[in-house]
């Protein structure tokens, strides 16, 4: 008789199958496409990975699908399925990305390979393994083993959105979703992308923050002067713009543009996320204790708080410095902000800010929201249905069946198009991350860890079993 350990069971053997039909190997498969939508030269790769990795798939798990071209001129086309069993059933939005950054394949170490799927201990290597194809891959393998545990059958609809533009900050999508509403409506969105809180906690996200870019540019002369002639007597860019850099963050990196920032951290917010520690995992990076905002929790400042990052600094020719004084200088920087701020004030605080410090000559430069944040109540109904579910997958401290305690946290630390669907579907957000801090996405030695990702295809074939059992939120 099927039943839900039955379908569990089925998903971890799957996942713990090492053969040609095993998760690893279909893993494999998909990494080897190496369909990064950063390079012109992969825009066929986009297409690829929807039409040969993913179609065939799904077509056996009784989806109908289609693949629209994007609305916006040379991104990357979207996949769009669905899973019809009932009207009026249950129905649920997945969604994920099947497009990674560049591959950065000189920068991986020796023994690695970004377009090559490489285990070693509880890593799985690869670009996308993390972002996004391992996380997708791995919901849609927790729904075939539940359809084949009660067979063919799920006893609710799904509904499916692959977009291959995310990298490129979801362009396109937002006008895609907008123009198909009663083709993705849904009942929620439950999908997976991003980090766990820490590697050993199982996690659900309710929205995430947003990513604002903007270059600062001090540009003075059309060319560089002789260093000799000319340094101490013309301004030098470069200083100019270290000066406005230092204005805006001090040495421990506390945001000093206060108008960039929430006026406080929401109660709400802040009991979400009351006892919650991050910890990363790996070697990626250490918590400076001492760095950003003080007074808050580590938790507290990925969660709950704005970040002013730079992501790239130039001026004259790094690699061959010549005896001039620069023409000019650039800083592309970014501030990940929450639903607590509206970054449509973002320019005008900076700007006032700068000319305060006397820097007129700091130009802000390409400014505007990339993508936006969000933000489901970490107590809606949805949230509350999925932690319930995933807490009895996934077992619970004290329980007979110990095991970790499933984290829900207002909003994941990096950006996603959940606002996308928030806004123009309605749906509430629920994210269920498989990936962790230190997996290394968006450099070299991207991996996924193997622990994390078994029990992330428990969570979901519980959550796919429940979806079709009585006690859905408006459909009990």
């Amino acid at each position: 008789m099927a039943s839900r350990d039955g379908a569990l069971a089925r998903a971890a053997r799957h996942f713990d199958d090492r053969s040609e039909g095993g998760f690893r190997a279909l893993l494999a498969r998909l990494v080897a496409i190496p369909s990064t939508s950063q390079e012109a030269a992969h825009a066929p790769d986009l297409d690829r990975y929807l039409r040969t990795g993913i179609a065939p798939w799904i077509e056996r798990l009784g989806f109908a699908w289609r693949i629209h071209p994007n609305p916006v001129d040379g991104l990357g086309p979207i996949l769009t399925a669905e899973r019809i069993e009932a009207p009026g059933a249950p129905t649920v939005l997945l969604y994920g990305h099947g497009d990674t950054v560049r591959g950065l394949d000189e920068q991986w170490r020796a023994g690695l390979s970004p377009w090559r799927l490489t285990e070693e201990g509880d890593r799985l290597y690869g670009r996308g393994t993390a972002d996004n194809k391992g996380q997708h891959a791995l919901n849609l393998a927790a729904l075939e083993a539940v359809l084949a545990e009660r067979g063919g059958r799920l006893g609710a609809n799904v509904k499916l959105v692959i977009e291959t533009a995310e990298e490129r900050g979801s362009g396109g999508l937002r006008e895609f979703v907008a123009a198909n509403r009663d083709l993705l409506a849904a009942d929620a969105l439950i999908a997976s992308d991003g980090p766990r809180v820490s590697p050993a906690v199982p996690t659900i996200t309710t929205g995430s923050r947003g990513t604002y870019h903007f270059d600062l540019a001090v540009r003075l002369r059309a060319g560089g002067v002789h260093s000799g002639h000319w340094g101490g007597l013309t301004a030098d860019p470069a200083i100019l713009l270290a000066h406005a850099l230092a204005s805006m963050a001090d040495g421990n990196g506390r945001l000093l543009v206060r108008d960039l920032l929430p006026a406080r951290l929401p109660e709400a917010v802040r009991a979400a996320l009351a006892g919650c520690a991050v910890e990363p995992g790996g070697e990626a990076a250490a918590i400076e204790p001492g760095w950003g905002e003080p007074g808050l929790t580590a938790a507290e400042k990925l969660y709950g708080w704005n970040a002013l990052i730079v992501l790239s600094l130039l001026s004259g020719r790094p690699e061959n410095p010549v005896n001039a004084v620069a023409p000019d200088a650039v800083a592309h920087c970014q501030i990940r902000y929450t639903v607590d701020t509206d970054p449509a004030g973002f320019e005008a605080a900076l700007r006032r800010h700068l000319d305060r410090h006397g820097l007129e000559r700091v130009r802000i430069e390409n400014a505007g929201v990339r993508m936006n944040a969000s933000r489901t109540a970490p107590d809606h109904p949805w949230v509350s249905w999925a932690r319930a579910s995933m807490t009895r997958s996934l077992g619970r401290p004290g329980a007979a069946s110990a095991g970790p305690a499933v984290r829900v946290i207002p909003n994941s630390s990096g950006g996603l198009p959940g606002d996308v669907f928030a806004e123009h579907l309605g749906v509430p957000l629920v994210w269920v991350p498989h990936g962790h801090n230190g997996c290394r996405q968006h450099g070299p030695d991207e991996h996924l860890l193997a622990g994390t990702a078994r029990e992330g295809i428990l969570a979901f074939a519980g959550l796919w079993w429940d979806l079709g059992e009585p006690g859905t939120p408006g459909h009990e």
